[in-house]
């Protein structure tokens, strides 16, 4: 590995360690930013006009819109156009002193720009080179263009919303794309590890369709995981009847998981003959039942008021919450006894809300944080880190 320079002073379980990110949206730069936080130095290699989302809404001032307030904290932002005379080499020039390349752009954009694994690891064999696209490369799709819609489509995610709604719905969030850039983060750290007792710089390659479809049979693969044309779906999960149950005032989601939960459950409404049931005496009767089981929660559930269940439910022991809201979820005592959403001073955006660390590290309890770099802030400072010639991206007219 060539020596690295110094980076930010900062600290971290990941201190000392150079990731070089070259991507765009959410997934891989999402990776980065975890990595980040753990205080990896991260360089976002972007072009002069800026990653997409730093023009998603809402947003104070140009190229800092509101999403990538958080997704571009605690990295350095090097502004370098690729395709001009010397991008490339002043690309290769970090790369040179890094730990970690994460990388999303599709193999053919890699492939013209110079960029693949092979050309990388001729300059800094030790690299760890991640790059994540939609398809496996080796694949007939391995060229095709995916963002995180179409992931949810070819990995089952949208067939399983039309099974229960009886609609093709996506689900309402970036799922894959953040599952994925949790996905790249693992497999980066993993790789480190093996390179850190001994091993070799590698290559890492993270499809989203591969990463999501074992995500999703991980309880879908159902009845074909033991016979050859068994149907693939989990039953309890799958169930049009698996919902939110109505209280008397409210909604809650009450889940009496355990024999003894059930038991305990149907003597506080007054029907202890249900535990008896043999459709619902155990676990497996009432996943396999679940059709039935859930609508007969759902006639009990409106005889208390969310307060008398939660007080209940928490003392036989049984998992209970209420429905809430998203700006209630992230501003409820517990959200802010934890810090998990806080309130900061951005050097050019002025207040603004942060998305804390949600894992707690005993030897690592108080996480730096950096603010999101405007575009190029920090290309000058990178480029002379890692011994070129800035001036060379700007020939005089």
């Amino acid at each position: 590995m060539p020596e690295k320079p110094s980076g930010p002073s900062g600290r971290g379980l990941l201190a000392g360690v150079r990731v070089i990110e070259l991507a765009g949206v959410i997934m891989a730069p999402y990776a980065a930013k975890e990595l980040g936080d753990l205080g990896a130095d991260v360089i976002k290699v972007e072009p002069p006009t800026g990653d997409m989302t730093r023009h998603y809404p809402p947003r104070r001032h140009p190229g800092m819109g509101g999403p990538a307030l958080n997704l571009n904290r605690n990295k350095r932002s090097a502004a370098i156009d690729l395709k001009a005379p010397h991008g490339r080499d002043a690309l290769l020039a970090l790369l040179r002193t890094a730990d970690v390349f994460i990388t999303n752009l599709r193999p053919q954009a890699l492939e013209k720009l110079r960029l693949g694994y092979d050309e990388v690891a001729a300059v800094n064999p030790g690299l760890i080179y991640a790059n994540a696209q939609g398809f496996r490369s080796d694949s007939r799709y391995g060229t095709h263009a995916a963002y995180d819609d179409i992931i949810q489509a070819a990995s089952g995610l949208v067939w399983l919303n039309h099974q229960v709604s009886g609609q093709p719905h996506y689900v309402p969030t970036v799922l894959a794309d953040k599952i994925c850039g949790m996905q790249i983060a693992q497999s980066v750290l993993a790789a480190l590890h093996y390179r850190e007792h001994g091993g070799t710089g590698q290559h890492i390659e993270v499809p989203m369709a591969d990463t999501m479809l074992a995500f999703n049979l991980v309880e879908h693969l159902g009845a074909a995981s033991l016979e050859a044309d068994g149907e693939f779906g989990s039953a309890r999960s799958l169930s049009p009847q698996r919902r939110a149950l109505r209280t008397a005032d409210g909604w809650m989601c009450i889940l009496p998981h355990s024999d003894r939960n059930w038991r305990d459950f149907t003597a506080f409404v007054g029907r202890p003959e249900l535990a008896a049931d043999p459709r619902f005496s155990t676990g497996p009767d009432r996943a396999r039942n679940a059709d039935a089981f859930y609508p007969l929660l759902a006639g009990l559930t409106p005889l208390h008021t969310s307060a008398e269940w939660q007080a209940f439910c928490d003392r036989a022991g049984i998992a209970a919450a209420p429905v809430l809201d998203l700006a209630s979820a992230a501003t409820t005592a517990y959200a802010q006894e934890g810090g998990l959403l806080y309130e900061a001073e951005h050097p050019t955006e002025g207040r603004y809300r942060v998305i804390g660390r949600p894992v707690r590290y005993s030897a690592d309890p108080e996480p730096e944080l950096r603010p999101c770099p405007a575009i190029g802030q920090h290309t000058d400072e990178v480029l002379r880190e890692a011994g070129f010639d800035s001036s060379l991206l700007h020939p005089a007219d």
